[in-house]
């Protein structure tokens, strides 16, 4: 009976991280396709009876691609600023579109520009030792005037949780570790878990 349990708990822990994996992106795709399909519906660029499957993911593609090169170009850059500039004068606005695009801010550009959490560092507190991420090389303003010119903005995540702490710390408590971005993440928000901490640092 033991044996049976162990068998089925080793196919438990092979398959489940598969199947949470492929039900979370075909919930995703399949929520995104759906919107995008009533939006072209409802903005009479495609009749219900002429609309297929894919045709709305296809759409939002080449809106990315059209929105991504006004941005680019030097006018669409003035208008995004005039944009920030106006939702940031709108109160509880500004703080949710805010913290919307600080953390959109972190995916790659695919322009070859470092993007934050691209510095993998290890935090030095007394005698323990932290796995953080570095996301600016300097700090606030504010913070100037309590000995934060030789500091640096680090984010701990938290194991487990959708969460962290973002602490200021002095440059010589940190020091780069040699390890992906991607693997530094999955070791620290697994608790140490991963097989990417069985990795010489």
């Amino acid at each position: 009976m033991r044996k049976i349990l162990t068998l089925t708990m080793s196919g438990l822990v092979t398959v489940l991280p598969l199947a949470l994996t492929v039900y979370v992106i075909w919930w995703l795709v399949n929520t995104v396709e759906s919107w995008l399909r009533r939006a072209l519906i409802a903005l009479r660029l495609v009749s219900p009876e002429h609309y297929w499957p894919g045709l709305g993911l296809i759409a939002g593609f080449l809106l990315l691609l059209f929105v991504g090169g006004v941005v680019n170009a030097y006018a669409g850059r003035i208008l995004l600023k005039y944009w920030n500039d106006f939702l940031g004068r709108i109160p509880f606005v500004k703080t949710l579109y805010g913290g919307f695009r600080d953390v959109v801010s972190l995916l790659p550009s695919g322009s070859g520009e470092k993007r934050d959490l691209q510095r993998v560092v290890l935090a030095r507190f007394a005698d323990v030792h932290a796995i953080g991420f570095v996301t600016r090389e300097d700090v606030p303003t504010v913070l100037l005037a309590h000995g934060g010119e030789n500091w640096v903005t680090v984010y701990f995540p938290m194991s487990y949780a959708f969460g962290g702490y973002t602490i200021y710390l002095p440059r010589d408590r940190v020091r780069p570790l040699d390890i992906s971005v991607e693997d530094a993440m999955r070791l620290a928000i697994t608790a140490g878990l991963t097989a990417a901490g069985n990795r010489n640092v």
